[in-house]
């Protein structure tokens, strides 16, 4: 990225110029057919698989954050990313509201608990960005907290690939009308139902403040050092290959 396209902050860090990432960005792909999905998932796990272990035997901490809409695909994605990888070199932490002892600390103390060992990826379903988006939207944090939180997230996130850690965070965008369909399908699904909820429906009625949430997010977070890769999720084979190669490059 051209340095007339970064923006220089009073903190030890440096943020991409805003607009440089956004929503919808970019071309919607063709549907992938099942053989031609089948043969490039398996071929990008196996590559994977090995990155992870070269991983581990060198000792390296890697995070991968995951964020988008409600049914955007996340977890298909996750579970596809993390098929073949040896358990003992990953954890997946899905992120959901503060409970028990967590609302008495600072909102990032949770995910400090939860940050890598030493040659492992931590792979985080949702994230600390619930305090700019979800948080924000619904009004669980202030004004003030949520905007301070952009610095705050920086500076967490910096120091830690200071110390080493490869980062990347990963947002899958979808339209509106895929996240109906989606949501319409998981209410006559048996075994799917359980993933919607009337949370769901009530953030989709804030689409547009979610947007600008989002964009914002982008625009005050998307760094050198852990930058946001939007991906489109409209079709979820091609999401999943997306992902499995962004991850490729992030251990290679």
């Amino acid at each position: 990225m051209a340095a007339k396209n970064r923006v220089e902050h009073a903190y030890p860090f440096e943020v991409y110029a805003p607009g440089t990432l956004a929503l919808g960005g970019g071309k919607t792909p063709r549907n992938i057919d099942e053989e031609t999905y089948e043969q490039q998932v398996g071929e990008l796990q196996r590559r994977v698989y090995g990155l992870q272990i070269q991983n581990f035997l060198e000792e390296r901490q890697a995070i991968v954050v995951f964020e988008g809409w409600d049914a955007a695909g996340k977890g298909g994605a996750i579970k596809r990313l993390t098929a073949l990888m040896d358990p003992r070199g990953y954890k997946v932490w899905p992120i959901a509201a503060p409970r028990d002892a967590e609302p008495r600390h600072h909102y990032l103390w949770r995910f400090w608990q939860r940050l890598p060992e030493k040659g492992e990826l931590a792979i985080f379903d949702r994230s600390w960005y619930g305090r700019v988006l979800v948080e924000r939207v619904e009004g669980f944090a202030s004004k003030h907290e949520w905007k301070r939180a952009y610095d705050e997230i920086n500076a967490f996130e910096r120091m830690l690939t200071d110390d080493g850690v490869r980062m990347l965070k990963i947002f899958i965008d979808i339209d509106r009308k895929t996240q109906l369909q989606r949501f319409e399908r998981r209410e006559t699904d048996k075994l799917r139902h359980y993933k919607l909820s009337a949370e769901d429906w009530r953030n989709r009625k804030r689409w547009k403040q979610y947007a600008r949430a989002m964009q914002e997010m982008f625009d005050r977070t998307h760094r050198p050092d852990a930058p946001w890769k939007v991906i489109p999720g409209d079709d979820k084979r091609f999401a999943r290959l997306e992902v499995l190669r962004a991850v490729i490059a992030l251990l290679e």
